[in-house]
């Protein structure tokens, strides 16, 4: 569907889609003009904090080794438990954040979305490329947004149904246990390859990337730390294996809580004709979602409670979104938009049960989203790069080399 097939906008005029437009620019401008001294000690407080949890974990998995069972299996499950949380943190509010250009502004290379390599298993190269570019300009375009469904899973009923897609709920299971290296595939666009649309020199380019980055993935965790623990090493590898489990899982959940539960729309691809920049605004608002909780949920969430806020203004300093989320919600109100945003548990609840329905036919299920007057089918798989329009800036940086 486009804009204009959304009931919950037919009320707006063209004047008034560009004063929203005009609005949120404005929020934009006055955010980057009081960025400074506080925002860059937030960002070096919390990569000193994952810095200390991971070395804590590490240390205590190493020192651990020599002692009795009885003090040492604590020692590891709790190492097991900080560097989970270290992952987390470096993956969600540190890594993806840094690699959307948030914290640019501080000229601080060290800090900088051209230099960062995340600890997961996708090249942060690609990642730049499908997440920054592909998902946050098309977001939640069909046939555009690998990001629906990870290429994996159908979540829209506007998605053709397969009988492949009976087996969902296994799929999830095994997307969430295993998110990094899904995600690691993601550039990759698996149904261009399957169509045989790759190009063959730009696949075995990325294969290679990822090959070298995965195959470092599994030395550090799996091999040197194991090894340096000594004869207890297999202690140190479960408790490595259960850290990347916590990662995986718990980013899965934010993810696709922001992205899927009831409120959150897809467009097609008629959406993107002569998009404005108010529009593409107001497609970030109803194709995202929020969660509430406290501010340390938050922060373990990559600040994506606000996944709304995240969508509008990718490029601006995650511990800046509470503060523009009050001033989103208003705008929403005065213009009578749809704000959608829930509890952590009732968003992944509902998300859950549109990936167990549809993994039957659309005829064999009722439609939990809001009503609107067009659900054409689409097939899976998004256009070359020569048919897509040309990125929009706030997308954050991103680079193709040869």
């Amino acid at each position: 569907m486009a804009i204009s097939d959304v009931a919950a906008y037919a009320h707006l005029s063209s004047e008034d889609v560009e004063a929203i437009g005009r609005e949120l620019d404005e929020i934009r401008v006055e955010i980057e003009e009081s960025r400074g001294a506080r925002d860059a000690a937030y960002i070096n407080r919390v990569i000193r904090t994952q810095r200390v949890l991971a070395a804590a974990a590490r240390i205590g998995m190493i020192v651990s080794s020599p002692l009795d069972a009885r003090v040492r299996r604590p020692v590891v499950a709790a190492s097991a438990v900080a560097l989970g949380l270290a992952k987390i943190l470096e993956n969600m509010e540190i890594g993806h954040n840094v690699m959307h250009g948030q914290w640019d502004w501080m000229n601080d290379p060290e800090i900088h979305s051209s230099n960062w390599e995340w600890d997961t298993g996708q090249p942060a190269e690609q990642w730049k490329h499908s997440h920054n570019y592909i998902h946050h300009q098309f977001t939640n375009v069909l046939g555009y947004d690998n990001d629906i469904g990870y290429g994996v899973l159908r979540m829209a009923r506007e998605q053709k149904w397969h009988p492949v897609n009976l087996g969902q709920p296994v799929y999830n299971a095994l997307l969430a246990t295993l998110f990094q290296w899904g995600v690691a595939l993601h550039d990759l666009d698996i149904e261009a390859i399957r169509k045989r649309e790759k190009d063959p020199k730009e696949m075995k380019r990325q294969l290679g990337q990822i090959l070298r980055k995965g195959r470092r993935q599994i030395a550090k965790d799996y091999l040197l730390y194991p090894a340096l623990s000594g004869r207890h090493w297999r202690d140190t590898m479960r408790a490595n294996a259960t850290a990347n489990l916590m990662r995986n899982v718990w980013s899965y959940a934010i993810i696709f809580c922001g992205h899927f539960p009831d409120g959150a729309l897809h467009f097609t691809e008629e959406e993107l004709d002569d998009e404005t920049r108010a529009e593409w605004y107001l497609r970030q608002i109803y194709g995202t979602a929020n969660f509430e909780g406290g501010r340390l949920l938050h922060i373990m969430s990559g600040n994506l409670g606000y996944q709304i806020e995240h969508h509008l203004y990718p490029d601006l300093p995650s511990n800046r979104y509470a503060e523009i989320s009050g001033r989103i919600r208003a705008l929403c109100a005065k213009y009578d938009i749809p704000y959608t945003t829930g509890p952590l548990h009732r968003q992944y609840g509902q998300t859950l049960r549109t990936i167990m329905k549809l993994s039957l036919p659309n005829r064999m299920t009722r439609d939990d989203k809001p009503p609107t007057d067009a659900h054409p089918t689409v097939e899976h798989g998004r256009p070359a790069a020569q048919d897509r329009q040309v990125r929009r800036t706030e997308v954050g940086g991103w680079s193709r080399t040869s």
